[in-house]
């Protein structure tokens, strides 16, 4: 197919869909004989090749995304390499996306179907960066809380049981975004049964060694588990923003916390 052959309009709707310059569009039609949909097919092949080139490259921006509908929520991480383009609007329509598919499969880890694959695909080619959703959760059942904080880099989804006014939900996905320690579990039941082992070993062994009998060494122990569980438990920390409460003592009565994850863009998942 020669050059005057390709319609103007043509490579400009490729332009549009890719995102690519007129000229690789122009390129692309002719090399497909005009046929735009086959155009777009290998153009995309052809620079996804290229982008996936690009996975070494660092991606330490991006967004937290929370989608909540009734009964399901779902909180994504999506990665870019600049803050510029986690900022975008296709960027954070397609984070969107994604989070609200998802809604829709299993509870647990999210993953990306054909279609959203293609999506991410889309906002790579367009952007020439190393895009990448780095990890999503799903919950269902209950209710729901929210917080991001404003500039989307990190976001907390709680899930509980019972009635709840929807400023308590806030206030207490506030705290586990400010809170240091970030909690660990909602309560010590959710704590690796190893650490629980483990401090409990050193704090009888630390007893002990100071001379302390057995008995007296296990009374000791227990007080200072049940202080490790007030600094790592969500349910246990005293709030951030009024210290004479525990996260507990903010609950309706009849209300439980079920779960909660907190996701901030570029730290080890």
């Amino acid at each position: 197919m020669s050059t005057t052959d390709v319609n103007a309009k043509d490579v400009m709707a490729l332009r549009q869909k890719t995102g690519l310059g007129m000229m690789d569009c122009k390129k692309a039609l002719i090399e497909a004989g005009g046929d735009a949909a086959l155009a777009e097919e290998n153009l995309r092949e052809k620079l996804k090749g290229k982008m996936d080139t690009r996975a070494d490259r660092a991606a330490g921006e991006g967004c937290i995304t929370i989608v909540i509908d009734g009964d399901r929520g779902s909180i994504v991480e999506m990665r870019a390499e600049t803050d510029f383009t986690a900022r975008n609007d296709s960027f954070r329509e397609m984070a969107t996306q994604i989070a609200t598919a998802s809604l829709s499969g299993p509870d647990g880890e999210v993953t990306m179907d054909d279609a959203q694959t293609k999506q991410l695909d889309d906002v790579r080619i367009t952007t020439g960066e190393n895009i990448s959703m780095a990890r999503g959760c799903k919950m269902s059942g209950g209710g729901f809380g929210h917080y991001i904080h404003h500039d989307s880099k990190l976001g907390v989804l709680l899930n509980y049981e019972g009635e709840m006014p929807d400023d308590v939900a806030t206030g207490i996905c506030q705290h586990v975004a400010a809170h240091m320690p970030t909690p660990m579990a909602v309560d010590e039941t959710g704590l690796p049964a190893d650490l629980v082992a483990e401090k409990m070993a050193a704090a009888k062994a630390e007893a002990e060694n100071s001379g302390k009998p057995a008995e007296i060494a296990e009374k000791i122990a227990q007080g200072k588990i049940r202080k490790f569980y007030e600094e790592v438990t969500l349910l246990g920390q005293k709030f951030v923003r009024d210290e004479t409460k525990q996260i507990r003592d903010l609950l309706p009565e009849g209300t439980t916390l079920k779960a909660f994850v907190r996701y901030q863009v570029g730290e080890e998942a």
